[in-house]
Formats: structure tokens, C-alpha cells, sequence
């Protein structure tokens, strides 16, 4: 009989696709599991080693290299691994090492198997990334929308366009196509084998208008049309150029480039790119992506928290590859370190908005001359994370302000005193600093700080109200009369902000549930759900708001993706007339969940103030 907990039930119906079972199908396979405690650093298997099974992370972290030894993945709770090389051959495709104290269950293969075969959200989720041929991730290209594919608002002419201004049209813009439009309706299209086959090659004139060559009534599709259109389309007639109409309307167009573009974006590809970056510059250029990627991971419907994490795992890399490369310039560490993140990175909740937020731990045994080493190697690193667009942070929350470049003693200082005497700055910086994860360096520099932190602040009452008090300070934004309060003026007029209004709220609330139970993640779902286990919080309580946060978080990252569509910059700013009734009423409820458990935290601050 496996070794299960009674729990286990309950955590596989947080975990998709598990959640999607029958109840009785789900109490059978969590019998089916195998629950196996390992130590930080154990190796759970090599590639080429016979693998019986999928693992699911219950708990720790779970570190995946491939042939290279190069980082393509770090696992949290509630994610799975081993599938690939259990499914293809029964053999290991990746290392999987463990990189803390770390739960896993086991299912055999043969239930995966049943499981993919017998029900339909099994086969989706573990055929996602199988089949990585010439033509790329098919199943991911095929099922996107048009709309998630297109490039908007093309460069477009006229039948009156002569050929030498189409010509450097596409010269300009660099594109190799330009659809021919009589006010907004497609009427032909013209591409550069065009003008060298039908214009250059036969003598014509440069004067000679796209009327009198171009491809008439070319063929289009919707934008609601699958990504296996575009592909059958130009397989089928050997085109390269797809215009995309509604309604005969010129929306959009897609070109053989684009889905080159697209199939050549991928999280392992970034985190392997950036690993063997060898600049500032390469850096930068593996980061310009993760708009593309964002766009591709929320266009094809993946939950939040595996589109942010995919995200934060690149800036984890892009971090890792730059005290690489501060060591080859400066030479070896003189004593042990850490670079820890905080904000977004540290939580692994970045989106295609982010700003640097880091610090250093050091070992007690540094000299002055030891911390002059740190000084240059946290100017290098965050002059290169500037680079790749990770702004520096606004409020100097960052590894070159001496403040936060200390050794050991003084952050245990720092977090005493915070809890001791927690004034408003105080709260400010613990909420902060209680959101630290290692990024590069000695681990072992943090965990005994962090264990000792957790401890003396769930002891102290009056730092817990103070910090309850602080998270109820970002308010959902709900109006009067079923409504939204939108932002009033200015360039987001009639917008909320889904980060501080929405994400925020819940971010600041799982801090606090954390800091109670003690728990050391610092990701806010995994606090949610730990919060939930713990007894912190009520069952139905969690489950709530972790549905609210879910559908705000899910459509934070939609909005983004829209704008990056747009070819616009993302930010956080959504209008709710541009939802449907649906999903307004849906925002709104899960704004009033948030706002109902800040008022029952609120009253747990005034038990213990």
C-alpha cells in the first residue's frame, strides 16, 4: 500500500489537471500515489536512467538540468516533472536534483497513461512540449488563436501604389509582404517575389501600379481561426503570407516569419540562452523576448502562476549568469555570499513588468576589504540586470545601497530590530524583506536567518498586528452600486490597477498568513495554500481567495498580453468596460472576497494590538 497522507486528497484537488477528475477517479489515484521524503541536494534521477513515473512536487524545490548541465527549470509545489522522458522512451530526458528538504509523490506510469487516455484535460496537459520537431511546439501553435498570432495593423497600399514604392515600403519596414486595401477592404496582396518575378524580371516600368499585378482577392482568415488554419493554408497552396480579415476587413496579417518567431520562443530556450550569455548585450537580447513569450504562454491558456513563474525563472538566470560573470571579472568570492531577491522575483510572481528588487548576504568572516569585492560585484550585477530591462528599483531596494550589502550579523540585526520596534518603516521594509528567496550563492547563509526570523516574529503580537494593520492598506477598488472606483484622471482614466488594487491586496494578505504559520515560502500562492493546510486560515476562507486571486492575477496577465499584441508596452492598468458583463461580475465578486478577508484580518489585529 503507498505511503499517502489523508492530504493528499486535498492537494491533488488544487493541482491541475487532478482537479478536473470525478471524485471517486481522484480518491482512486491519490491511492495510487507514492509520497517519498528527500534531503536537500539529493539526486531523484540522472538522464538515461529508467524512470517508473511522474513526480509531483508536495513540498520543497526540485532543480532540472539537461545534458549540459544548464538549468531548465526550477520546480515548486504543485508541479510536475519526468513526464517527458517516462512517456517517450522510459528513460529519463533531464537531472532532477533536489535543491531543499523536499516531498514528492510518485504516480506510475501506467495510471499516467490511463489517466491521458481516458480523460481529455490529462492528454492536453502532459502533451504539452512533446513533439519539439523542425515544425516546433505544434500542439501549443496549433490550438492558439489567430488573434494571439497575428501581427495588427500591418503596413498596407493601395491598387495605386507604384511598384518602386512598395519596394521601399517593404525595404523600410523590413517585411516582405504588403496587402493592398480600397479603404479598409483586402482587394490583393503583393510580395517581394512579386516584384522581382512579375516587375524586375519582365522589364517593366517602376511606375507600374500593384492594380496590375498583384494577387487579386488573395486568400485570408478570422482572427477566431486556429493556428492549424494558418499551417494546413500554407502547406496546402505553398504560400508564406496569410492576410487576416473580418468581415473582408484588413485586420491583421501572419507570414511563415512569424510562426519561425514564434516556434523559436520557449522558457528553456530564454534560461538556456541566458546561461550562456556572454555579455550585457546577449542578456539583454534573451530578455526582449519575454513580452513574445508572455503573449505565448497566456495565449495559450496556461494559469498564472506557471506563466510567472516560466518568467521569473529566466530573470533567475539572467542573475545567475551575471555573478558568473562578476566572478570572471573580478576573480573567486573571498568569503561565501547570497544573492537573494525580493518583490516579484522573490515571490516568482514577475509578469512583463518588472524592476529590480535584490540584495546581499554575506559571511560573518568578511574584512573591509572583502565588502569592497561586494561593492563591485552588486554594481556589475545590477548594472547588467538594468540592461536587460530590469529597471533599477525607485526606492533603492537593491544590493549597491550599502544598506542591504551586509553580513550575516547585521541582517539578523535588521530583522530584530524591525520586529522589535515596528515602526511604519519598519513594517514597509519587513513586508519587503520577508519576501527574500536565494537566487545565486550559499544557500545555507539565508535559511538559518530566515527559520530564526519567522520564529521571533510570529512570538511578537504587537509586530503581527502591525503587520496585519499594513496589509489592509491597499484597498480592492469597488465602487459604490455593484461598480468599480477607476482611476479618475490622468493617462489611466476609467481604469483600475490590477496590482495594487488587486494583486497587492492578496500578496500583503498571504505575508501575513505566512508570518502566523511560519511558513517559508514565499510565493503567494504556495502561502495560500500552506496557509489552508495549517489551519491558518478556513478551508472555505482559502479557497475563496484563492479563486479571487487566481481570476484577478489570470486577467492581469490577459490585459498585459493585449497590449503586447498591440505592440504596446505592458503595464497593470485594465478598463473594465473592455470585459464582458460576465467577467465584470466576476472581478467584482472576487474584489469583494479580497475585501471581506482584509476585514477578518482586520479584526485579528485588533485582538492583538
Amino acid at each position: 500500500m503507498p505511503d499517502v497522507s489523508p492530504k493528499v486528497l486535498d492537494f491533488l484537488q488544487s493541482v491541475h489537471p487532478y482537479d478536473s477528475l470525478p471524485l471517486d477517479e481522484l480518491t482512486r489515484v491519490a491511492n495510487s500515489f507514492s509520497r517519498i521524503e528527500y534531503p536537500a541536494g539529493t539526486t531523484i534521477y540522472t538522464e538515461g536512467e529508467p524512470i517508473g513515473g511522474v513526480w509531483l512536487v508536495k513540498s520543497g524545490t526540485v532543480e532540472v538540468t539537461d545534458t549540459h548541465g544548464a538549468l531548465v527549470s526550477i520546480l515548486n509545489p504543485r508541479n510536475s516533472f519526468g513526464e517527458r522522458g517516462l512517456l517517450r522512451d522510459g528513460r529519463a530526458a533531464t537531472t532532477a536534483t533536489t535543491t531543499s528538504d523536499t516531498v514528492l509523490l510518485q504516480l506510475p506510469g501506467g495510471e499516467l497513461r490511463h489517466l491521458i487516455a481516458n480523460f481529455p484535460a490529462f492528454e492536453r496537459f502532459f502533451s504539452r512540449g512533446q513533439g519539439q520537431n523542425k515544425l516546433g511546439r505544434q500542439n501549443d501553435l496549433a490550438t492558439l488563436k489567430v488573434a494571439d498570432l497575428m501581427v495588427r495593423n500591418p503596413r498596407s497600399a493601395t491598387p495605386e501604389t507604384t511598384a518602386q514604392e512598395a519596394a521601399r515600403l517593404l525595404r523600410e519596414y523590413r517585411i516582405s509582404c504588403v496587402p493592398v486595401v480600397e479603404g479598409d477592404a483586402l482587394v490583393g496582396i503583393v510580395t517581394t517575389r512579386d516584384l522581382s518575378g512579375k516587375v524586375l524580371a519582365e522589364g517593366r516600368s517602376p511606375d507600374t501600379l500593384l492594380s496590375d499585378f498583384m494577387t487579386r482577392e488573395p486568400m485570408s482568415l478570422d482572427p477566431s481561426a486556429l493556428g492549424s488554419d494558418i499551417l494546413h493554408m500554407m502547406l496546402e497552396h505553398r504560400i508564406g503570407h496569410v492576410p487576416v480579415t473580418r468581415g473582408g476587413k484588413l485586420v491583421g496579417m501572419i507570414t511563415q516569419t512569424d510562426l519561425t518567431r514564434f516556434q523559436a520562443i520557449s522558457s528553456a530556450q530564454l534560461v538556456r540562452d541566458a546561461a550562456n550569455a556572454k555579455d550585457y548585450a546577449g542578456l539583454a537580447d534573451v530578455t526582449a523576448r519575454i513580452p513574445q513569450l508572455l503573449m505565448q504562454l497566456v495565449g495559450a491558456h496556461n494559469a498564472h502562476d506557471v506563466v510567472t513563474r516560466l518568467i521569473t525563472d529566466i530573470a533567475d538566470t539572467v542573475t545567475r549568469r551575471l555573478l558568473r560573470l562578476a566572478e570572471d571579472e573580478f576573480g573567486p568570492a573571498p568569503v561565501p555570499y547570497l544573492w537573494a531577491a525580493c518583490g516579484s522575483q522573490g515571490r516568482q510572481e514577475q509578469t512583463g513588468v518588472s524592476d529590480q528588487d535584490n540584495c546581499l548576504i554575506i559571511d560573518d568572516s568578511a574584512t573591509p576589504d572583502d565588502m569592497a569585492y561586494f561593492t563591485k560585484l552588486a554594481r556589475y550585477v545590477s548594472d547588467g540586470l538594468d540592461a536587460a530591462g530590469y529597471f533599477y528599483c525607485p526606492g533603492d531596494m537593491m544590493a549597491t545601497n550599502p544598506r542591504w550589502c551586509q553580513p550575516v550579523s547585521v541582517w539578523r540585526r535588521y530583522f530584530q530590530g524591525w520586529i522589535n520596534t515596528p515602526s511604519t518603516e519598519a513594517q514597509m521594509l519587513a513586508s519587503v524583506m520577508f519576501d527574500l528567496r536565494p537566487i545565486g550563492g550559499q544557500v545555507s547563509l539565508f535559511r538559518e536567518l530566515q527559520a530564526e526570523t519567522l520564529e521571533a516574529a510570529s512570538k511578537n503580537s504587537i509586530f503581527v498586528a502591525h503587520m496585519v494593520s499594513n496589509s489592509i492598506k491597499h484597498a480592492p477598488p469597488l465602487g459604490l452600486l455593484r461598480g468599480f472606483a477607476t482611476i479618475r484622471s490622468g493617462e489611466h482614466k476609467n481604469h483600475v490597477d490590477m496590482k495594487h488594487g488587486g494583486v497587492v491586496p492578496i500578496t500583503d494578505l498571504a505575508r501575513v498568513y505566512a508570518l502566523r504559520g511560519r511558513i517559508p515560502a514565499a510565493n503567494t500562492r504556495a502561502r495560500l495554500l500552506a496557509a489552508e493546510e495549517l489551519g491558518i486560515i478556513s478551508v472555505s476562507g482559502a479557497r475563496d481567495l484563492i479563486e479571487a486571486y487566481d481570476l484577478i492575477a489570470d486577467l492581469r496577465l490577459e490585459n498585459q498580453a493585449t497590449l503586447v499584441r498591440m505592440n504596446r508596452k505592458p503595464d497593470n492598468f485594465l478598463a473594465p468596460s473592455d470585459l464582458s458583463d460576465f467577467e465584470r461580475s466576476h472581478l467584482r465578486d472576487a474584489f469583494v472576497v479580497v475585501r471581506t478577508m482584509q476585514s477578518a484580518v482586520g479584526q485579528l489585529a485588533g485582538t492583538l494590538g
